[in-house]
């Protein structure tokens, strides 16, 4: 791992685990977790239900600390940061969450502009230019002025980026994104991912269990199994890994797909 103090910034992980465990009582969730996200890198953590994934961003955003081992984020020590700090650390590092935790009283629009208007800086004709365009960039402009309860749950996603987008980020973290839309919302909120990686060159954690967007939007993915890391490295290494667990995990993400495509084709769907 990184020596922070000796590497110029560009060359230093933007966030990273060293050693870091975390349990709940009896329950071990982290293990001697270390991985890397360089600056512009998009990193999937992977894996089942219940082995820490979302634990590990929530360790990012500085929700949770570790037992032991040490967390760096925008290139601090966040580990030992008191609420002060770490709410410096949120306007660089924000979080798209599995929900959207969007206000259900405010419409999109309102939704989208509300971090643009706590920065205080900006007319109300700045803010709705922002608005529309971060709207359109993510495919739902048409629906500016509707409430969030008239929205599918991808499209609340959709929205609930856009809004991440508009605190000027450095880098997002995306909770399950995929998760509970149907496979072509999966596909579309992919594509999106990948775009916001090649446009605004920001730096991503994808937390999913969904092979088809760690393919499409990973640089390295993080596997995590029991705690532990299992593999850690690139989609196609990842295809190759000989780990019995890797294996079953790439195995029935193959099975589920092709359970898909067999409904999709007897419903007449393109796939």
């Amino acid at each position: 791992m990184a020596n922070h103090g000796e590497i110029s910034e560009e060359h230093k992980p933007y966030i990273e685990f060293q050693k870091v465990c975390k349990a709940f009582g009896d329950n071990v969730v982290l293990e001697d977790v270390s991985f890397a996200v360089m600056p512009g890198e998009t990193v999937c953590i992977l894996g089942r239900s219940g082995v820490g994934k979302s634990v590990a961003l929530h360790h990012i955003m500085g929700f949770l600390k570790p037992d032991s081992g040490r967390i760096w984020v925008a290139f601090e020590d966040i580990t030992d940061y008191g609420e002060r700090d770490l709410e410096r650390i949120r306007k660089k590092v924000t979080m798209v969450f599995q929900n959207g935790a969007l206000f259900d009283s405010l419409s999109v629009g309102e939704n989208v502009a509300f971090p643009l208007r706590e920065r205080g800086d900006l007319t109300e004709e700045q803010i709705y230019q922002i608005v529309d365009g971060l709207l359109e960039m993510v495919g739902v402009g048409q629906y500016r002025d509707q409430l969030p309860s008239d929205l599918s749950t991808g499209m609340k996603r959709s929205v609930a980026i856009a809004r991440a987008l508009a605190a000027q980020p450095e880098a997002v973290m995306y909770d399950e994104p995929t998760t509970m839309v149907d496979p072509l919302m999966a596909q579309l909120l992919g594509d999106l991912i990948k775009k916001l990686k090649y446009q605004l060159k920001l730096t991503s954690i994808v937390v999913t269990h969904d092979m088809r967007l760690a393919k499409k939007v990973a640089d390295r993915v993080v596997f995590l199994h029991e705690g532990r890391v299992a593999f850690y490295g690139t989609p196609a290494e990842m295809e190759k890994s000989e780990e019995p667990i890797v294996r079953q995990f790439l195995d029935l993400d193959e099975l589920r797909l092709d359970t898909w495509r067999t409904g999709a084709g007897q419903a007449g769907l393109s796939v």
